[in-house]
Formats: structure tokens, sequence, C-alpha cells
């Protein structure tokens, strides 16, 4: 078939005659072309492919003939991982959600490489590359749309096609009438815009622009005055047009790849202009080392410092919050492709991908051109930007704002606390308030009155380090804005800038010390059905000339603390800066870190027997669990005959524990299973009831609560300087489990913890012997309750520090 049959027979197939001259890009709106509602926009997408393209034809809204062919892949796995390995040498674009959320995040794949066309920009400045021989087909297909934008003040095309550079008329700000209207500004984004409407078709989700656009976009659209300096290489869009994809739908378990070719009639001619039957091709360069460089951009200290510096401006009112960011910077020693296996293997995230974002190979515009030795994106964002896709008709619009950050627990039991203790945070729910709120003005620009809801709010989502708060916020498009209009509405978002947003980007521009670049942007696909669908550039490795940088920011407000503002920064970059020398020397995760340097409550316990008293309770097993966690070889005996022979005849015994148990002392005679250790010198750890017979024992007495505790929570403050509780917080939480209580505690007995019980007081939470190896608790160290890696330090510290010897 001819080109100019292929052009008739997508006429044909869809019924839209192609323009006789170039459609104007900024006239030329979606809403005018009416095309049949798609039953499967009905349900929401959570962000994964909607479905496998049909093989056809079709005519784009600026006449472009298209030719789809849609092929199954049965090898997905093997098809990623090729990709993946490719673009350390091969240009394009991988872009991976291995995170899923009810209601918001789907698990999905989506790159390519050897894209023919790339679009770049820095400032005002842009410029369309072939980066092939289609490429250059593509160019001339697109060159009369972009000269007859209004929005475009100059474009010339160069080398028969090799690109096509031009510049942005400059905005009058004394023009703008409307503030809805601000996005539609002269501007970088309008070259985006005249691309994604010559494209147009409303069933093709998959062929799009992919790649990533830079901090500075911002600067188009706030007046404000970049001070910090930017390298010549810096570009502010760096975006694709590929024309084969590989697309996996992992909540289907379907995959397939699509390859497309364009036809186009010349204006006023009988030429047509094809990619029919050209090769597919691209150009390769190896990755390569850098050397060393300087190691972050912040003293340490120094951001503690910014964050002082910051609350001037929250408490005379210029700002309600701000985020600051710093930098770190390593020799790039591991290849992207391995570093984004990493990655994507410890931190899991909706919004994962690895870029080769290289320009061109013989440009003499450093932009144009880019670094050297290449220029990568690898990042595992847990943030999206935007995401529009049409709903029955409308266009849909949502975000999910973070703010709100603690660390991650070892397990889901501590997790359980630090989730509980970032819920309880009023400053934590503060900084999301303002994110929140500000994000529902910035829909508000564009979105129909009433449509702007939050419709999830505080909910948690859990990283590989990290636990955020995060909501959730959509609204619907008025008639007259698209996609892009949000996009830019939201341009950045306050959760990388602060509020108000355009006095907190001037305070970021002033005091942070490096230019953010990529950082703080967004990665992701605008597509060429009119959605859109973006992730923030954060927990990003940026590869340029050989060098791997990172950067990691933190909301402050006036009543952030500052060493714990930096620490999180630290914290949040470890994650990427952890993958990088991780991946580069070819080690596996490091462990989990004791909670005190120096000592292991995992080795405490080897070589030493343990024997566990039971006392008909039902968490023993629980508590025997956690002893042979330090190592020991731990019996369980039930008291009376039983216990007490084990004591006198089965010794020596490192340590006897007395289980918590129903009743009083006395129903189990713990004074006589005492006296049993005291004569064989054994030392004695007492849980629960087993306080309770240690205080009765020595000739205390005790006291019945008022309200009984069971399974409560409660703080218990220690003594410094205790056996037990070496190398805990000076105040931790537990569980309770107890009625009775030591009241009159002898003065052979230490009190060494307490805790207040309502309107009761101060009550016994732990005592020590002052001459004798023997201590207790009144709580359970081993309930969900009470932090597993404290539950398991105060047992490694009886089994280390309780001894005759």
């Amino acid at each position: 078939m001819s080109a100019a049959q292929l052009l008739a027979a997508c006429v044909c197939v869809v019924g839209f005659a192609p323009p006789t001259k170039h459609v104007r890009g900024p006239t030329q709106q979606y809403s005018t072309i009416q095309y049949p509602k798609n039953p499967l926009e009905s349900v929401l997408s959570l962000g994964a492919p909607r479905f496998q393209p049909p093989n056809g034809t079709y005519v784009t809204a600026g006449g472009v003939g298209v030719t789809r062919q849609s092929f199954t892949v049965e090898d997905a796995h093997g098809a990623t991982e090729a990709l993946v390995d490719a673009l350390d040498d091969r240009r394009g674009v991988l872009m991976h959600s291995s995170y899923e959320f009810p209601g918001r995040y789907a698990r999905w794949t989506v790159g390519f490489s050897d894209p023919p066309v790339l679009l770049s920009g820095r400032a005002r400045d842009f410029a369309l590359s072939a980066l092939n021989d289609r490429g250059r087909k593509i160019l001339q297909m697109l060159e009369g749309h972009l000269r007859d934008d209004d929005a475009v003040a100059s474009l010339e095309e160069e080398d028969n096609y090799a690109r096509l550079v031009g510049r942005i008329r400059d905005s009058d700000p004394s023009q703008i009438r409307r503030e809805e209207e601000r996005s539609k500004e002269p501007s970088l984004m309008s070259v985006v815009r005249n691309v994604v409407q010559t494209l147009y078709h409303p069933d093709d989700p998959q062929l799009g622009l992919y790649g990533a656009l830079g901090y500075d976009l911002m600067f188009q659209f706030e007046p404000i005055n970049p001070s910090l300096s930017r390298k010549e290489q810096q570009r502010d869009v760096a975006l694709f047009i590929p024309d084969e994809i590989l697309v996996v739908d992992t909540r289907e378990q379907q995959a397939w790849t699509i390859q497309y070719d364009f036809t186009w009639c010349v204006a006023g001619e009988e030429e047509t202009v094809s990619t029919v039957d050209m090769a597919r091709s691209g150009t390769t360069r190896k990755h390569e080392e850098g050397t060393p460089v300087q190691d972050r951009d912040v003293e340490p200290g120094g951001y503690a410092s910014l964050t002082e510096r910051s609350k001037q401006e929250f408490a005379c009112g210029n700002l309600f919050e701000v985020v600051l960011s710093q930098q770190w910077s390593v020799p790039a020693e591991a290849k992207p492709s391995a570093v984004f296996r990493t990655l994507r293997k410890r931190n899991p995230s909706p919004y994962g991908f690895l870029m080769n974002l290289r320009g061109e190979d013989d440009s003499s515009v450093p932009w144009i051109s880019g670094y050297g030795k290449g220029e990568y994106l690898v990042g595992a964002s847990p943030e999206m930007f935007v995401r529009v896709e049409r709903i029955e008709g409308k266009m849909r619009v949502e975000t999910c704002p973070i703010s709100g950050t603690i660390e991650r627990g070892a397990d889901a039991l501590e997790d359980a606390v630090q989730v509980r203790t970032l819920l309880g945070s009023k400053k934590d729910e503060s900084e999301l308030t303002m994110c929140t709120d500000v994000d529902r003005n910035d829909k508000s620009r564009i979105c129909a009155p009433g449509s702007v809801k939050v419709i999830g709010r505080r909910q948690i989502e859990m990283y590989s380090k990290l636990i955020h708060t995060v909501d959730h916020v959509e609204g619907y498009l008025r008639e007259g804005f698209d996609a892009l209009d949000a996009f830019l509405c939201h341009t950045w978002a306050v959760t990388v800038t602060g509020a108000p947003k355009a006095w907190a980007a001037r305070f970021i521009e002033k005091h942070e010390r490096s230019a953010r670049a990529w950082y703080g942007g967004a990665v992701g696909h605008v597509a060429f059905d009119g959605s859109l669908n973006t992730g923030l550039t954060l927990r990003t490795i940026h590869y340029a000339d050989g060098v791997a940088s990172v950067r990691a920011g933190a909301t402050l407000l006036y009543d952030s603390d500052p060493v714990a503002e930096e620490a999180e920064t630290e914290l949040k970059a470890s994650a990427m800066l952890g993958a990088l020398r991780s991946t580069a020397a070819g080690e596996s995760p490091a462990p989990v870190e004791p909670v005190v340097e120096g000592f292991d409550p995992e080795e405490a316990g080897i070589g030493k027997r343990v024997l566990l008293v039971d006392h008909e309770d039902s968490f023993v097993h629980t508590l025997a669990n956690y002893l042979r966690q330090t190592g020991a070889d731990v019996e369980v005996s039930r008291c009376g005959p039983a216990a007490l022979n084990a004591i006198k005849e089965d010794g020596p015994w490192a340590l006897v524990v007395l289980s918590p148990g129903p009743g009083c002392p006395s129903d189990f005679d713990v004074s006589g299973t005492l006296d049993a250790c005291s004569a064989s010198r054994t030392p004695v750890f007492g849980v629960c009831l087993g306080l309770q017979g240690i205080v009765e024992h020595f000739g205390g007495t005790l006291g019945q609560l008022n309200v009984p505790v069971h399974g409560k929570p409660a703080q218990v403050s220690q003594k410094s300087g205790s056996t037990v509780f070496e190398g805990l917080p000076d105040e931790f939480d537990v569980a309770r489990y107890h009625s009775l209580h030591g009241v009159d505690v002898p003065d052979e007995l230490e009190v060494v913890a307490t805790t207040e019980s309502g309107g009761e007081g101060s009550v016994v939470m732990g005592v020590e012997h002052k001459t004798l190896p023997i201590a207790a608790v009144q709580f359970h160290p081993e309930s969900i309750l009470t932090n597993p890696r404290h539950g398991l330090r105060m047992l490694a510290n009886c089994l280390r520090r309780l001894s005759y010897d």
C-alpha cells in the first residue's frame, strides 16, 4: 500500500478528513472533535494500561495518519529485563509501578528504546531532534503546526530535518487578565501542547511523550529570578516520542508491544511523508564511570541552620511552610540498569523509572548535546504529581500529596508503633493539611465548581525505609481546560516547594546551595489521547558526566526541630545512596542496626541455658520465643514440682524467668521457686506476676488497681543506670495486663521504672534487687504493644548483666 493509499484508508476508517492546510495548534481544541464514548473509560485505570489496542489505522486531530500494529508478548519478564539492559547504552525510558494501593495505584510497566524524536528545552529555547531517519520524517510532519503556533516566536529547520530549533514568544505579564488562563501563556509547554494536539486521538492511550520535566519550568509561570548557577547542559524538558512501546499490565497479566508508523500530506501538495517501511534504529554510547566529587553541597549541621533561618519567615508570615533540600554526590561506579534493579527490589514504588536522556550526538549547543558521558535518571518516587484521565466523558484530575514522615520499624509490630506515632503528630498533620489546602486551590483554578474533593485523608503508605501520611484529592476539569492545564496549575507540588508557592520558591532559590535541575519536577507520560500520568522526581539518582547525585528535602514549619529535619533528609537520601554503594560493591542490603552500638541483643544468650517457669499463662511461649532470639537454649516448665526439680537437678541455669499468669503469686508458690533459685545461686527475672511474687517474697505488699488494665498501652519512665533498661529510651511504650501491683516495695528492692495510671498516681513498673541478680517488670515485654526491639533488649540485658559472678 502506498503512503497516499494508507492515508486515504485512515480517512475511511476514522471518518475524519485530514485538513488541506496545517491545523493551528493553539486554536485546535480537543472538545471540537466528537468521538464515540469508550466503555473502558467507566473504570479508573489506577495508572495501568487500559487495554491492548487493536491493529488498524486512524487519523489524528492534526491530520497525521497513524498505522498501529500490536503484538502479544509471551515472556514479559524477559522483554522487560532486555529493555533495562538496553537503556545503559541506548536512549529511552522505562516506567515501572511496583506498588499497589486500592483506588490509587496498580502495577504496570511501559518502556522503549531508540525513539525517533527528542524534544529538549531550556528557558524559552527548544529543539526537536531527529534521533534516526524516521525522526526526520516526523519533524517534517510537525514543522508546519509549530510554525503556525502563536506561542512560537521563531523556528529554524537544520540539516535536512536533523532538528527543528525554536524559541517561545516572551509572555507579557501586563496582558494576563485572568489567573485561570495563566497555564495557557507561552512556555516550553506550549510546544508540548502543540505536539499533543497535532497527534491527538482519543483511542490510543499508549502513544505520547515520555520523559522528564525539570524544576525550572516553574520560573516560566511565576516571577522568580534564578540566582543559583546552572550547568550549561541543564535542560528543563527532555521528552521522547517513541514509535515502538513495550507495555506490561501486571494486574491483568498481559503484555504487548506496539509499533507505529506515521503518514502525512504536505499542505497544498500531492506529496506525502511517511515512516512506513523505514528501519527502526538508534545509536549507542556506553555508560562511563565518574571521578571523585564533592560529597554533599551542605555541610553537616548546615541544614539545621537553614531550618532555623526559615523560622524567621514563618514568624513574620512570609511563609507557612517551605521544602528545603540538600544534595549528595558520588562517583557513578554502578551501571544505571544495576542500580534500577536494586531500587526495584528494595524500594517498590508507584513511580519507578530508568531513563537514558542522552542529548544529540553532534550539536554544538550544550543543552541540546547534553553531558559528554551521558545523562540518566534512576528513581523510585513515592508520590504522584498529576494524573488526568477521561472517565465517562469527563476529564478527572487527581493528586496524592505526601507530607508526614517517620522511619520504618524492624517488623510489622514496630511499624504499627511508628504509624501510631506519626498519626499522633500534630506537626505532621499540619504539614499535610497545608499541602492539601494548597493542592485543592490549584485544582479549583481549572476544575468545575464542587468537583474538587478530598477522597482520602491521612492514609498510610509504607516504603522501604519510610512511612508517609498521604491525602488523595480529585477534581473534574471545566470546559476549555485540558490535562496540560491541570499539570501546569500544580507546578510545582507544594510538597516540594512550600506555601505560598512563589514565596517559597524564592526562598529556595536564595538559600539552597545548588540548582535542583530535575529534582522536584516530574517524570512520566503525556499521552496523545489527552490523558497524563506523572510522578514527582523524588528518591531519584541523577547521572551526569559519570557523577551520581541524590537530593532530598524536608517540609519545614515553625515548630520544626532543626536537628530532626536534617536527619530526615539524610534518611530519605540513604536509600538511594545505599543502592548506589551496595550495587557498585555487589553487596546485599545491610542488616538492621542494633539498638545500641557495641551490643547485639541477638547474641547475648549464645551458650546460655534459660528456664522459663510457666504460671498457666497465655503468653509464655511468645516470651520463650523472644528469649530464644537472643541465642539462648530455652526450656519451658510448668510451675510446681517440675520447675523445682529442673532448678535443683538440671542446672546450672544462666537465668530463671518467672512468667506472667492469672491470680496472685501465692496461687503458684512463687516464693518457693525463688527459694530454690537462691539455693542454687540462679539469677531471676520476673514478668508481671513474677514481679508481684518478688515484691511479696522480700516482704512487700500488693494492691489492686481501681480499674484493671488488660491489653492497654502505657508509657513507662525508667531510672537511669538500671540493669534491665540499659540502652533503652528514658521513656517508652509498653503493654499492661494486670490488676495487682506492688504498693509497698521493700528496702532490698529498688524501683527502676514507673508509670502514671489515671487517678491512682505512680505505679511500679520495674524493680531490681540492690545486691542480688534479681529483677522484674510489671508489663509484658513480649506484647505487640511493646516495641519488639525494646522487649528483646530487656531480655538480653538480663542475660548479660544478671549473674552471681
